[in-house]
């Protein structure tokens, strides 16, 4: 008989046990990761984050897994709801908290249902998304999400969980010999756009390169985060990831963690980090003490398009949003996310807008294509 449980904390469960489930495909869903968050300072109640992980159980034996918080707000989720909530409250209702399925601060599709492959796979899954739901009811919650959902995990939500799209920007790799094999395929005005953005850079005289996490040293590594900060900081928003986090991941992930740095000296003007996966590199932070031409591109992209092709990587995320990724080789891609709101009239209303966002959506998709940076689209 299946039994599910939840958590108040990573640690509560076996590493070894969750990462067998999780596989080694995406480093955001490993227990390393999450757990880091936890005992890093980066998962607290006062942020609106507060561990949740949902297991399944035949007897002693973990048969599925998941990464699931209870949400104080909407903050560092990248699916927004704020309108929801809005809506909820000025009826009369309490929105937060609720249940999220997800990896905090990390707009990156990958799996959340955690199970070994097998025929018993889609049942599990299935068990996993039920209990979500019987926990928001079980609580009095307003609402379950489940963000950035690969395709397997999606035929494991029924109809009760509302479907929401939106568009990131991903790089694949067609095989490139090198960084020029890659120019090669886009039209000309592209090409020539890429290779001057590459030349300011180059003539600024900074050197610019990628470095694995585990070659940096503390003083580097406090460099880095202190980039990260500020760029926070001059947009407004919260800097959630602790210094002792980013140190953390370089020192269990070894080459795993990459940084794209420019230097003047022995001074950091620049960073953008990376995660790397089985096959696939992950975008995600970037801080600048310098406003120079060309130096986002070159250490955000473009670097990040020369390890996937050095290493065989089959594809490039750099994160959220961004049309302007397009003209630098980046093909947009739908992203998913499914949606539980425990009251019936207010799932329906939402249900009703979320078609005509859905519409628009699929008018933007199709728009997009039309402006493929490649010749050959």
């Amino acid at each position: 008989m299946l039994t599910a449980r939840f958590h108040d904390s990573l640690d509560d469960i076996d590493a070894t046990a969750w990462d067998a489930l999780a596989g080694a495909t995406n480093p955001f869903v490993s227990h390393t990761f999450l757990a880091g968050l936890e005992r890093n300072g980066c998962i607290r109640p006062e942020w609106g984050w507060q561990s949740h992980p949902l297991t399944l159980h035949d007897g002693d034996r973990l048969l599925g897994a998941a990464p699931v918080y209870l949400k104080g707000n909407s903050h560092g989720e990248y699916v927004f709801d704020w309108g929801w909530a809005h809506a909820w409250e000025q009826a009369g209702g309490d929105y937060y908290p609720k249940l999220l399925l997800g990896v905090p601060y990390s707009p990156i599709p990958g799996p959340r249902l955690l199970v070994a492959d097998g025929d018993e796979a889609p049942a599990l899954r299935r068990a996993l998304v039920d209990a979500l739901a019987e926990e928001a009811r079980r609580h009095g919650l307003s609402s379950a999400h489940a963000n950035f959902l690969l395709d397997t995990d999606l035929d494991a939500f029924d109809d009760v969980w509302l479907p929401r799209h939106d568009i990131q920007y991903h790089w694949h790799n067609r095989g490139y010999a090198d960084f020029e094999d890659f120019l090669a395929a886009l039209k000309h005005k592209k090409r020539k756009n890429i290779r001057h953005e590459r030349r300011q850079v180059a003539d600024s005289g900074l050197e610019c390169a990628m470095v694995a996490g585990d070659r940096l040293s503390e003083v580097e590594w406090a460099q880095i985060h202190a980039l990260y900060c500020a760029t926070f900081d001059e947009k407004g928003n919260h800097a959630a990831l602790t210094l002792d986090f980013f140190r953390h991941l370089a020192a269990s992930l070894g080459d795993g963690v990459q940084v794209a740095l420019a230097r003047d000296g022995e001074t950091i003007l620049a960073m953008a980090l990376f995660l790397r996966g089985k096959d696939t590199l992950y975008g995600r932070y970037w801080g600048a003490r310098v406003d120079l031409p060309g130096l986002h591109f070159e250490l955000c992209y473009y670097l990040g398009i020369e390890h996937a092709i050095a290493h065989g990587l089959q594809r490039f995320e750099p994160g959220a949003q961004g049309r302007h990724k397009m003209a630098r080789g980046f093909m947009p891609t739908r992203t998913h996310s499914r949606h539980f709101l425990v009251h019936e009239g207010f799932r329906a209303a939402v249900a009703r807008a979320l078609r005509a966002e859905a519409e628009d959506m699929r008018d933007y998709a199709e728009e997009l294509r039309t402006h493929s940076p490649y010749a050959e689209a």
